[in-house]
């Protein structure tokens, strides 16, 4: 059932995409932009930030919107480093892989991608509730972030000066319980020199995860949750300035 459903939104994405890829490049462009979320990705994690600088309380309520785990008791290095997290992981899934599924088909490719992206988000948990319907829409969606992922991964570690520690990135990610989102994780941890990930709870109780970049700085703050918006904010600058690179070859050959 799982796998029906799959390809019934896969190929009504896919028919919707070229629909629009038939309007004209300003409708794809229109598309691809309305898609990417890194503006609303960057507002969530700056409210935690701010939040914490309120109050504790305003921190947790912060980054509960924009995270899974429990952050009821959480107090406010955990809270920032859960922010740190979900910024990290969503640029990577919520940025660069539309833009690069995009770049690489078009309007079919990004709404291919954000359907299937949603149904994980929906119905792709690994519990007993979701599992057998949800199966077919997470195996997709890890398979069509591992290339972004990694790529998001290059980008922040170019901008944040750590490229030279690609073998320790390479291997923290193969620490995380993603198949995906320890690529750019590890990426911010080296460029920052923070401990991201390690255990926490998840609806009461606590899971025992390895830590991503262990050996880093375990207590953070807000002022670390706006370094790693800039660092995010870099590498998007970097990514368009590729794309802009490759478009003007394009052209020019």
């Amino acid at each position: 059932m799982g796998i029906v459903a799959v390809v019934v939104l896969v190929t009504s994405a896919g028919i919707l995409g070229l629909l629009l890829s038939q309007l004209g490049t300003v409708i794809s462009v229109l598309t691809a932009a309305v898609l990417l979320a890194q503006r609303s990705l960057v507002d969530h994690v700056r409210a935690v930030a701010d939040g914490l600088r309120m109050s504790d309380a305003a921190g947790r309520r912060a980054v509960a919107m924009i995270v899974s785990r429990d952050v009821r008791d959480a107090n406010p290095s955990s809270v920032s480093r859960s922010a740190i997290e979900s910024l990290s992981e969503n640029f990577s899934d919520g940025v660069v892989a539309p833009a690069f599924w995009f770049l690489i088909a078009g309007p079919p490719g990004i709404l291919i991608y954000k359907i299937v992206n949603t149904a994980d988000s929906m119905v792709g948990y690994r519990t007993p509730r979701h599992a057998e319907f949800g199966w077919a829409a997470a195996r997709l969606d890890d398979l069509l972030n591992w290339v972004p992922a990694r790529l998001t991964a290059l980008l922040i570690a170019a901008v944040g000066g750590v490229l030279g520690t690609w073998t320790l990135i390479k291997r923290d990610a193969a620490l995380h319980r993603s198949p995906n989102a320890g690529w750019p994780e590890a990426a911010m941890a080296q460029s920052m020199g923070l401990a991201l990930a390690g255990p926490r709870s998840y609806d009461g109780k606590m899971r025992d995860l390895a830590w991503v970049n262990g050996s880093g700085r375990r207590e953070l703050t807000p002022r670390d949750i706006d370094a790693a918006v800039v660092i995010v904010w870099k590498a998007w600058g970097a990514a368009v300035a590729v794309l802009f690179l490759f478009g003007g070859m394009s052209w020019v050959f």
